[in-house]
């Protein structure tokens, strides 16, 4: 009888310990709604702000590197396939990358398509408007049954939102010249107008015809600042620079962060910070 007993508790155990890893979608058919791959640094810091301490986030790309150039390793594919949620913008902004969720076990979502995001043609650059991030931290909140936290940080967003509208309200000028066109939903937001030398690829050259058709634009408003990118090559922006006695300054895309800017504790919001400081000398606002 007493081993019979033994038996029956040793099995309720088990049950209870199996039952408890489907639970947590433990088992090994389905990975785990906390185990999260991100495409880059805005949606793996959303990722992590939303998630908390339970999330385990893994960004694809490392800190310093273009996210526009992401190759998968055989390991980053790996690490697709096994997350239980995969986070990236769609679109063919990262090919390689849409390819291998396509056949992983857990939900991606593509957050170009978030609903009210307003996307233009196949930009990637929404997260530079806090408004538009603000939507795809509720997405990413509602995946991880984590809306509390995603409300949290959407409080900070509109008031980054805020900051922007009050900083960028009274400026001398409105055009922002950048090196790529990474910016059009910021200057859609607070009614700038944007003129890049490049297009939406940091690494494309400008030929010949188009690099003096924006220098001719600077020259005609009158623009005193050229912003560069921390992860890309300035060259051009000193070019332009050279050819109409603007300065160079720095305006961050934030589709990644430099070793450096991790090492001082960097995050979204003080570097968007540090962009709205910059933009407000480079504008001339007041």
């Amino acid at each position: 009888m007493r081993l019979r007993i033994i038996f029956i508790l040793i099995g309720a155990v088990v049950v209870g310990t199996v039952a408890a890893a489907f639970a947590a979608g433990g088992d090994s058919g389905r990975p785990t709604r906390n185990d999260i791959v991100a495409a880059f640094y805005p949606l793996a810091y959303a990722a992590e702000q939303v998630g908390g301490p339970g999330a385990r986030v893994t960004n694809l790309t490392p800190a310093g590197a273009e996210p526009h150039d992401l190759e998968l390793s055989p390991d980053d594919v790996a690490a697709v396939k096994s997350a239980g949620l995969i986070l990236l913008m769609g679109h063919g902004f990262q090919p390689q990358l849409e390819r291998a969720a396509r056949s992983a076990k857990g939900t991606s979502l593509s957050l170009l398509d978030t609903p009210g995001i307003d996307r233009h043609a196949n930009d990637p650059h929404v997260w530079l408007d806090p408004l538009r991030y603000a939507l795809i931290v509720r997405s990413i909140g509602r995946a991880l049954q984590a809306e509390p936290a995603a409300n949290r940080m959407i409080v900070r967003l509109r008031a980054l939102d805020r900051a922007y509208r009050s900083g960028l309200a009274h400026c001398v000028r409105r055009e922002i010249v950048t090196s790529h066109a990474a910016f059009g939903y910021l200057a859609q937001r607070y009614g700038l107008r944007q003129i890049s030398v490049e297009g939406l690829s940091p690494e494309a050259e400008p030929l010949p015809e188009e690099l003096a058709r924006v220098i001719a634009r600077v020259r005609a408003n009158g623009a005193t600042t050229v912003f560069a990118e921390p992860l890309a090559s300035p060259r051009v922006a000193r070019t332009v620079s050279r050819e109409t006695d603007a300065s160079v300054a720095v305006l961050d895309p934030l589709e990644g962060l430099t070793p450096r800017a991790i090492d001082r504790g960097a995050d979204y919001f003080t570097v968007m910070r540090a962009n709205l400081a910059a933009l407000r000398r480079g504008l001339g606002c007041r």
